[in-house]
């Protein structure tokens, strides 16, 4: 017999509260099954976690997606107009965008990230080493609509999305991501996408689960974050972090999976969990060249060009705004 238990702890009230994240944290926790989006993963805490997850011996796609950059960037770099704004949704640590505004053809960088805090501090890196590029960041939902400045309206556009972030979509909600894309950056766009590929099973469980236990610290921050901001009571020590591949779906799945019965409590609402009840806070998709392919010319866009890895381990797609 299971006992019920309040997960109750002492928290600061937060001065304000974030409706968006509160309606989406209340909703999706309310769902069968429980859910929270992937994208709250990244206050400036969860910005952190990551690079030093990229960093990881297991985890393999930063630093093979970096090699493609290295290795064939020249090439990559060609298919941007000359003069472009290179707009990267997500920029993170702008570490891969570094690799294509090295070969002088952008006249304008524009990174895209839903932590201010971490995106000014890469903004002001960015101006210190690229004195002569202009940099433009805009602190938004880049999975959203936002508008570009009007400095950047005359130029041509690139789009770069690196890192596999596409797969962290649904395969309609990336389809709706690569649309917005396609109307943010307008029709003679180009739009540089990094895609991880279908591999075996062990390497990619060990990528999501690494030994040192930073996904675990990386995934368990969202809970952090409802506490911080929504003034939540998750008792964190009472969740595990859990990553498994799902051969049929081609994703990997993270879940936080509920250690025993309790009751957590976030803005008057109760929320029972079961004893070893999970919150699905992540799947990361795996293509194979010809089904991203597939997936982009339903979003507007037509295949250009690809550049993978000796192993086919990633990929690199260059896609051009279809006319038609």
């Amino acid at each position: 017999m299971s006992i019920h238990v309040s997960a109750r702890a002492e928290r600061c009230e937060p001065t304000h509260i974030d409706p968006v994240f509160a309606r989406d944290a209340i909703l999706g926790l309310n769902q069968q099954p429980k859910k929270l989006s992937p994208k709250y993963f990244y206050d400036e805490t969860g910005s952190d976690l990551f690079e030093e997850i990229t960093r990881l011996p297991e985890y393999y796609p930063t630093r093979t997606e970096l090699g493609i950059l290295r290795e064939r960037g020249r090439e990559i770099a060609a298919t941007i107009p000359e003069n472009a704004a290179l707009v990267e949704f997500g920029a993170g640590a702008t570490t891969k965008a570094r690799l294509l505004l090295a070969h002088d053809r952008i006249g304008a960088y524009v990174p895209v990230d839903i932590s201010g805090a971490f995106l000014a501090r890469q903004a002001d890196a960015l101006r210190r080493d690229f004195p002569h590029l202009a940099v433009h960041p805009v602190a938004a939902d880049f999975t959203r609509p936002f508008s570009l400045s009007n400095e950047i309206a005359p130029l041509p556009k690139a789009g770069f999305f690196p890192g596999s972030t596409i797969g962290n979509f649904e395969p309609e909600e990336a389809c709706a991501f690569l649309r917005t894309a396609r109307s943010i950056l307008g029709p003679d766009a180009i739009l540089i996408v990094g895609v991880d590929l279908e591999k075996d099973d062990r390497v990619l469980q060990a990528a999501y689960d690494d030994d040192a236990g930073v996904t675990s610290r990386f995934n368990k921050n969202i809970l952090s974050r409802i506490n911080g901001e929504l003034a939540g009571d998750f008792n964190i020590s009472r969740f595990a972090h859990r990553a498994v591949y799902n051969r049929t779906s081609h994703r990997i799945e993270m879940h936080l999976v509920s250690q025993d019965a309790q009751t957590v409590h976030l803005l008057g609402h109760d929320i029972a969990f079961r004893a070893g009840e999970s919150i699905h806070t992540e799947s990361s998709y795996k293509y194979s060249v010809a089904r991203f392919q597939d997936l982009a010319r339903r979003a507007g866009w037509m295949p250009d060009k690809v550049w993978t890895d000796a192993r086919d381990m990633f990929s690199v797609h260059a896609l051009r705004a279809d006319l038609a």
